[in-house]
Formats: C-alpha cells, structure tokens, sequence
C-alpha cells in the first residue's frame, strides 16, 4: 500500500473511532517516538494550533502567526515522515506524518479561501481534525500491524 493510501486510511480511521481507551486498570504506554524531542514538538504545536482553531471557531481572530505556524508544523511532520523513513521502521506513521504534512498547507488554503461564514466554519472543522489526528497519530500506541514496514 502507497504511503498516500495509507495515511488517508489512517487519518480516516481516527477521524471516525477516536482514541482507543485501555481497560480499567490498565495503562498504555505511549508511542515509542512519542517522546522523541521531534515528536514532543509536533504534539505541543499541533495541539496549540488545534486550541487556535477552537478559538477561532468560538469566535476569536485567527491569530496572525496561524500561516507561518502551520507552515512549520507541516515542515516537522515531513522532517518525522523522512526520519522514520531513513530509520526503515514505523511504515504507517511515516506515511501518515507524510499525509498530514501534504493536508495541513490544503486546509489552510480552504480556511482562508472560504467565502461564507458557513464554508469558513466546515474548513475551520477540517482543520481542527486534521490537528487532533496529527497530536494523536503520534502519541497512540502503534499496534502490531502498524510497526511494519513497507
């Protein structure tokens, strides 16, 4: 499968079940590179964008440093796309870290593109969901599966 197929798979999936919860008494260690410096980044910046775009839906201005962060963030999401890439491990949060780094600048346009208040809120949506998968695409435990590599 395509690293294009997979993450679309991938970010589709979380869209729709949302993190897993382990069983009582149970914890779930993170991701392994969830506590990698890089990946720290990727989460901290994704979940502020995420709490901006919150905002902004709440009624806020979109704050003027929104482009140029999310600029970046998409930029470290292709830096960890090409490290796991060059490690030859994780195969499905590479292609995804990958999706997401090639969407962030695409719902960005369809943010400041929107000609309606209506359009501009389901763009604002996207954007929201788009963060919250990048946050937890790396902080959910990999399953069997998602360690192989392709």
């Amino acid at each position: 499968m395509s690293c294009d197929a997979a993450a679309s798979l991938a970010i589709l999936w979380l869209a729709a079940t949302g993190p897993i919860a382990p069983g009582p008494g149970l914890s779930t260690p993170p991701s392994a590179v969830a506590t990698e410096p890089l990946f720290t980044d990727i989460v901290k910046r994704a979940g502020a964008l995420k709490a901006q775009v919150d905002g902004v839906r709440a009624g806020k201005a979109l704050p003027p440093t929104f482009k140029t962060e999310i600029g970046e963030l998409a930029a470290l999401d292709m830096k960890g796309h090409l490290l796991l890439a060059q490690r030859g491990t994780d195969g499905d949060l590479k292609c995804i870290l990958r999706g997401i780094s090639q969407d962030l600048p695409l719902k960005l346009e369809a943010v400041t593109a929107a000609a309606t208040p209506k359009d501009r809120d389901l763009a604002l949506r996207d954007m929201a969901y788009l963060l919250n998968d990048n946050v937890e695409v790396i902080t959910t435990p990999p399953t069997v599966t998602s360690q192989v590599p392709t």
